[in-house]
Parts: C-alpha cells; sequence; structure tokens
C-alpha cells in the first residue's frame, strides 16, 4: 500500500460505544473442525499439515506467485483504475498466495506479510452443493499490498438472485469462516480496480471512451468473496477478527451472514459492502461488529448493502466516513432491525422498516464532533445507554432492549439536549434524509491510503464490558486517537419548521425520530 495514513493511529478496538467482550453466537452451518487440514503461514515457506507446501496444482493447497492485481502503465481499455490504483509485477511478484482449491476444512494460522489466501474449486463449484470451504482463522495475520488478502472466488452460492428478498438461508454457502475462541486474527488488505475481460473492449466512434466491456477482474474489499459467505465465531465467540482496508472492508458479491465472533473494522470506505443491486442481504445474527470508516476514499458507510440490511441479534456498532454524507447503516431496500443492539452515526438516514424492534433516530442541527458522548437518561435521571459515535456524525441510530416506551431526556457531553419530533415515524419506514448543506465530496480519491507501517493491530484478548447493557457503561481509559487525527468543524444543518424545541424525548413503540437538535444553553 502507499503509506501508512489511514491506520497508524488506528490500534484501539473501540469504534463506537464500548469495547467487545464475547459476541453472542448464532450457530450456522455445523462444521466439525477436529480434522481441519492445518496451513502455517510464514514468510520463510508456508507448511501444510506440518510439510512444505508444494506448487503443484492438483493438490488441496499449493502456493504460487499468481496474485491478480491491477497493473501499472496501462491504458484505458484495459480497465477503469488509475495509477493510483495500480501496482508493478515487483509488488505483485513479492506475494505469495496460498491456494485452497478442494472443499474442506483449513486452520490457518501464523503470519504472511506479504501474501494472500485463495479459495478456487474450479469451473462448476458455483452449482455444486459439496463445494464447501471453511476457513478457521485460527492466530492468522495476513497481510496483501495489491489486492485482497483472502479471497473466495468459485465455492457453492446457495443463493437464489431471481427471487430476491430478505428473507435468505445462507447455513449452506460454499464460503464460510469461523474465529476461533481465543485468537487475534488480522487481516490488511487492498483491493483490485475493475479490469475488462480481454476481447469484450469496444471503442466509440472516436476511439476515446470504452464501450460495452464486460467485467474480468473487481473486488474492493480487504476480505472478499464472490459467493454467499458465512462468518461465525467459536462456540464461545471469543475470537477476534481485525480488518484493515485501503478501500472496503469484509464485502460480498452476493449475501453476507455474521453469526458470531468480535470483528473490527477499519476501512477508507464502506465497511461492509453487499453489492448485488435489489438483491444482496447482509444479516447479523450474533457476534459483535465494530466498523469506524476512516474516510481516506472521501466516502463511505458503515454497512452498505444493495439489497437488505437485517439485524436479528448481536450488536451492531458503525460510525460512517465523518465528511461525507454517508449512513452508519445503509440499505436501498430496507433496513430491518428485528433484535440486537444497534449503534450507528454518520450523516445520511435511511429508510428504516417498522415492524422490528424499537429504534430512535436523532437528528442534530448541528454536526457533532466524534467522539462525543450521548446519553439517554430516564425519568429518575439514571443513564440508560451511553452513546460515543467516533466519527463526526449529524445522524444517530439506537436501537436496543434498554431502549423501551417511556420518557427520556438527551445529553450531549454533559449537556441537555432539545428537539423536535418523537413517536412513531409515519408511513411504512422513513425515506432517506440527508441533512441541508451536505453535499457529496467531489474530486480524486487521496494519494497514500492504505494501512503499513505503524498500523499495528490491536493484540490479546479482546477487550472486557462490550455488553452495552443498563447503564451502558463505557470501557475503562481513555478513547482511542482518531486514525488521521482531529475532526472537521461542525457544518450548521439547522432543521426547519416552526414546531416547538422540546426537552423530554419521549419513545413509543416502533420507530421515533427526532430533529433539529441543539443544546438547551
Amino acid at each position: 500500500m502507499k503509506s501508512s495514513k489511514i491506520l497508524a493511529a488506528a490500534v484501539a478496538m473501540v469504534l463506537l460505544l464500548t469495547a467487545c467482550g464475547k459476541g453472542n453466537h448464532t450457530p450456522g452451518r455445523e462444521v466439525s473442525t477436529e480434522n481441519a487440514t492445518e496451513i502455517f503461514l510464514s514468510d520463510d515457506g508456508v507448511r501444510v499439515g506440518g510439510a512444505p507446501a508444494g506448487s503443484d496444482e492438483t493438490a488441496a493447497v499449493y502456493t504460487a506467485n499468481d496474485i491478480v492485481y491491477y497493473e501499472t502503465g496501462k491504458d484505458f481499455t484495459y480497465g477503469e483504475g488509475t495509477e493510483a490504483d495500480a501496482h508493478s509485477a515487483e509488488e505483485a511478484a513479492a506475494h505469495t498466495v496460498v491456494h485452497i482449491a478442494q472443499p474442506g476444512v483449513y486452520s490457518i494460522s501464523g503470519t504472511l506479510s506479504r501474501g494472500q489466501i485463495a479459495v478456487d474449486l474450479g469451473e462448476g463449484a458455483e452449482d455444486d452443493p459439496d463445494a464447501v470451504v471453511t476457513l478457521i482463522l485460527n492466530g492468522a495475520d495476513i497481510t496483501c499490498e495489491v489486492a485482497p488478502a483472502v479471497i473466495f472466488y468459485r465455492v457453492y452460492e446457495c443463493g437464489d438472485g431471481d427471487n430476491a428478498s430478505k428473507e435468505v438461508d445462507t447455513s449452506a454457502a460454499g464460503a464460510n469462516v469461523i474465529i476461533a475462541d481465543g485468537t487475534a486474527n488480522t487481516v490488511k488488505g487492498s483491493y483490485v480496480a475493475r479490469i475488462y475481460k480481454p476481447g469484450s473492449v469496444v471503442l466509440n466512434d472516436s476511439g476515446t471512451e470504452v464501450e460495452e466491456a464486460k467485467k474480468l477482474h473487481k473486488y474492493d474489499g480487504a476480505f472478499y468473496s464472490k459467493m454467499s459467505m458465512n462468518v461465525d465465531g467459536g462456540k464461545e465467540g471469543t475470537g477476534v477478527l481485525n480488518i484493515y482496508a485501503e478501500n472496503e472492508g469484509l464485502d460480498s458479491e452476493l449475501h453476507l451472514t455474521v453469526n458470531g465472533g468480535n470483528i473490527h473494522i477499519f476501512s477508507g470506505n464502506d465497511g461492509i459492502n453487499t453489492n448485488e443491486d435489489g438483491v444482496s442481504v447482509t444479516t447479523v445474527n450474533g457476534g459483535v461488529l465494530n466498523i469506524e470508516v476512516t474516510g481516506e476514499t472521501g466516502e463511505g458507510d458503515g454497512i452498505d448493502s444493495n439489497g437488505w440490511l437485517v439485524i436479528n441479534g448481536g450488536t451492531v456498532i458503525a460510525s460512517a466516513c465523518s465528511h461525507s454524507a454517508d449512513a452508519g447503516i445503509d440499505s436501498d431496500m430496507g433496513i430491518h432491525i428485528n433484535g440486537g443492539t444497534v449503534i450507528a452515526g454518520g450523516h445520511m438516514l435511511d429508510r428504516i422498516e417498522e415492524g422490528g424492534q424499537t429504534y430512535a433516530v436523532f437528528n442534530f442541527a448541528a454536526a457533532q464532533k466524534g467522539v462525543s458522548t450521548v446519553c439517554l437518561k430516564n425519568e429518575k435521571g439514571k443513564t440508560v445507554v451511553e452513546l460515543c459515535p467516533q466519527n463526526d456524525f449529524s445522524v444517530l441510530i439506537y436501537s436496543g432492549p434498554e431502549l423501551k416506551e417511556g420518557t427520556y431526556t438527551l445529553w450531549s457531553n454533559g449537556v441537555q439536549m432539545a428537539g423536535q419530533g418523537g413517536g412513531m415515524v409515519g408511513g411504512p419506514g422513513m425515506p432517506g434524509v440527508m441533512p441541508g448543506g451536505m453535499e457529496p465530496p467531489q474530486g480524486e480519491r487521496p494519494e497514500g491510503m492504505g494501512p503499513g507501517e505503524g498500523a499495528a493491530p490491536p493484540e490479546g484478548e479482546p477487550p472486557e464490558g462490550m455488553d452495552p447493557g443498563a447503564g451502558g457503561a463505557r470501557p475503562g481509559g481513555e478513547a482511542p486517537e482518531r486514525p488521521g487525527g482531529g475532526s472537521r468543524e461542525p457544518n450548521d444543518r439547522g432543521q426547519g419548521g416552526t414546531q416547538e424545541l422540546t426537552a423530554e424525548v419521549r419513545i413509543s413503540a416502533g420507530g421515533n425520530m427526532f430533529s433539529g437538535i441543539k443544546s438547551l444553553e
């Protein structure tokens, strides 16, 4: 990667509310891990089952130097990337690709400072229910400077794009990841800009623009799957996966289901992206998701589903880019919060469907600086929940078991706030809202984004106290320094209208929205 700007200071596991403890665990496909093939990563040589890995492409696991990357020095007929997205042949050749070419369960440990885990079960795997691979992350540290650090190419695809709905069962998916209990795992990855399929490029009459070119490669995430993917924790749900991403963090081209584990994502763009328009479903059933968009690309949602986002349990803590019109949680087809705890900060509000767990949306009159502490107190003055978005925000979403019907007061950094609204939000869900004055960022992606020297990952056991229970206690110690340092000055986002501001926050069952929030002082 080009420099260490993106994550030099992002060494803590705290993103929005608190640090994390054991992730809630909801099992997906039952996988026996007793006979897993052990892959030990090392820059001195990869070992498989205790023996040196070979280069025989007929083996279940083999190594090569054939990584897919965006080549430097190419013109516009090669792809849509720029020189900022490109890498030299020397950079690519420095990477060891660990190929997994047969179904099975593989336990991965050790460190690979320039390399990639690539799963590809070959032609026809997408239609073969037995083409299933499970990766057990068992103390693995993988860095890739030219492409995703982990990628699933061809495995069984359990999804049906012709019958899209939010009700998706991915338990039979061919791409599976288990974060082993008691382990800390780190993935630092880059991306591959769109490369055109040879022979598909058509030039316009002037020969200056490409038309009708088909995609050969395009992989935006540091941890990427072309097929539907499941991510789970071990039996105790104590394993940690840290993802540091130049561009997007955890991506699937169809569906993504998170059942358990503790996942911490620092990304230059979307923290999580499922990218099939009107089809993809991102489902969270358990575990802990901590997401901070560092914004080196100039934008980024915490979670971005091009289809549906369904949260049934676990803890989702997502902070969008500080300086763009993006959302903590974003979905084209609708957001469904049915359970768990959700804290999402950003500068955009996407439609949240009614019929699930009670939620509240706080739309501030002016942008709030990152790490501002926002809390709700009940009628007795007791703090029910404390929210602390890591990035600047003007829209804050909260849903959790502590949010009951009743009257509350809202405080920010110890100052009482007042706003408009409350009660049920009218209609079947809310339309997307962009605060006044917030425009999408313009211009080119800045150079030098990406984890590198100085981007040391968190170490050791997951922090204590993630469970945001009664009182919403924050973790001990000071909040971590933000990657890149500092915050932009707040922009005025005053809300029009004549409705009187009130210091009471009246929560009704269902959706609640409060706007024009400002200090009473």
